[in-house]
C-alpha cells in the first residue's frame, strides 16, 4: 500500500512539472513570436529562454499560490495564474528584448 501512496505522490509531482513546461512554455515562445516589434534575425536562444522564462514563472505562481493559501493544487484558480503569470513574463521579457 505504500507503494501505491509513494507512486501517486510521485505522478502528482512530475505530472504538475510537465504540465506547467508545457504551458509556461508555449506562453513564452508564443510571446515572442506574436509580439509586434521588429525581430533582429532568427535568435534560438532568445526563444529557449523565453521558454524557460514561461516554465519558471508559470511553477512559481504555483507555488506562491499554494503557500500563501489562494489556492490548492489542482484548482482551476491554479491553473489561470500559472498560465496569466506565464503570459505576462513572456510578453515583459519580448518587450525589453525587441
Amino acid at each position: 500500500m505504500a507503494i501505491i501512496d509513494l507512486m501517486a505522490a510521485l505522478m502528482g509531482v512530475s505530472m504538475g512539472f510537465l504540465a506547467f513546461l508545457v504551458i509556461g512554455g508555449i506562453s513564452g515562445v508564443s510571446a515572442w513570436i506574436f509580439y509586434p516589434g521588429p525581430s533582429h534575425g532568427f535568435r534560438p536562444w532568445k526563444i529557449l529562454v523565453a521558454f524557460f522564462l514561461g516554465f519558471t514563472a508559470a511553477a512559481a505562481s504555483s507555488f506562491l499560490g499554494q503557500y500563501w493559501g489562494i489556492f490548492q493544487s489542482g484548482q482551476i484558480l491554479e491553473w489561470a495564474s500559472a498560465i496569466f503569470i506565464s503570459c505576462a513574463a513572456g510578453c515583459l521579457f519580448t518587450a525589453l528584448a525587441k
